[in-house]
């Protein structure tokens, strides 16, 4: 039995909005401005679940049209990667990253109070800042995981910093136990990502 009585975390929705570029895929992502978490840093568009009456892909639809414009059927909501993290200075929470392939309209800032830009970016080339929390997640979701845990240390950066990066992926049982993102050999003798979403 643990010490400690059950807690609560918050859950959010994040959107892994992916095309075709000509580079190669690329992914949606929105600058967080104003009076908010983490000003100037570039996000995924997320949020949070509005009450226990909503499921995740419900938000998921509901967060990509208020903070897009973009319309989403929830049968175009793909599972991407779950991320258990703890922010810099203590807080955890839950997030729920989706993976949408298809949807309706032209993105654009419908928030322009929390958000001040919306670009489409190569996933080889992130932009600069970053939430650390957004960046675990989509790399957790290229390595191929489906569970990964992010805690942050006290004194860590918002920020995503390669230097001191938390993010751990789980060992999908699927897998026979092998981590996502796990090097096997190839036919020609050459190192392979297996699970490589890019």
């Amino acid at each position: 039995m643990s010490g400690g009585g059950r807690h609560t975390e918050p859950l959010d929705v994040h959107l892994i909005a992916r095309r075709d570029g000509v580079r190669g895929p690329e992914v949606l992502m929105s600058r967080r401005a104003g009076d908010v978490y983490a000003a100037g840093m570039w996000h995924l568009p997320s949020g949070h679940l509005d009450g226990p009456e909503e499921d995740v892909v419900t938000a998921l639809v509901r967060e990509t049209r208020e903070e897009t414009g973009l319309g989403v059927d929830p049968a175009d909501v793909l599972a991407a990667v779950t991320v258990h993290h703890r922010g810099p200075g203590g807080r955890a929470r839950v997030g729920f990253f989706f993976e949408v392939r298809r949807w309706q309209g032209v993105p654009g800032v419908m928030e322009p109070d929390v958000c001040d830009a919306m670009r489409w970016f190569a996933f080889d080339g992130l932009p600069e800042p970053m939430v650390a929390y957004c960046r675990a997640g989509l790399d957790a979701y290229r390595a191929g995981a489906r569970i990964a845990v992010h805690f942050q240390e006290p004194g860590d950066a918002i920020a995503y910093d390669a230097a001191a990066d938390r993010l751990r992926l789980v060992a999908d049982g699927r897998r026979g136990g092998r981590p996502p993102g796990a090097a096997r050999e190839s036919g020609a003798g050459q190192l392979a990502e297996e699970g490589e979403r890019t």
